[in-house]
């Protein structure tokens, strides 16, 4: 699949990277799962490059427009679990 990741022109090099490994991850989430650890440090990472909660919607509508992928069922399972789960969401979670 071809499409292109969101991002902001006012991000570093080293951020932008950063937000695409965040969203590997979600794609990995949901094609062949993604250990729980693995998943919350690259949210807790996206977390510091995008604060704002609504600066989060606007990237996750966006990725999903993008992907088909849809962020919350990852980051809502990765908050829910403990250590050693892994995240995996259901395709018919993804639009």
């Amino acid at each position: 699949m071809e499409y292109s990741y969101p991002f902001s022109i006012d991000w570093s090099t080293e951020e932008i990277v950063d937000v695409i490994k965040f969203f590997e991850g979600i794609e990995q989430a949901y094609e062949k799962g993604i250990k729980r650890e693995v998943m919350m440090a690259k949210y807790r990472r996206f977390k510091e490059i995008v604060p704002s909660q609504a600066e989060e919607k606007t990237i996750f509508r966006e990725f999903e427009e993008a992907s088909g992928y849809v962020s919350y069922p990852v980051v809502k399972q990765t908050k829910e679990t403990s250590d050693g789960t892994i995240i995996k969401v259901l395709p018919k979670q993804r639009r």
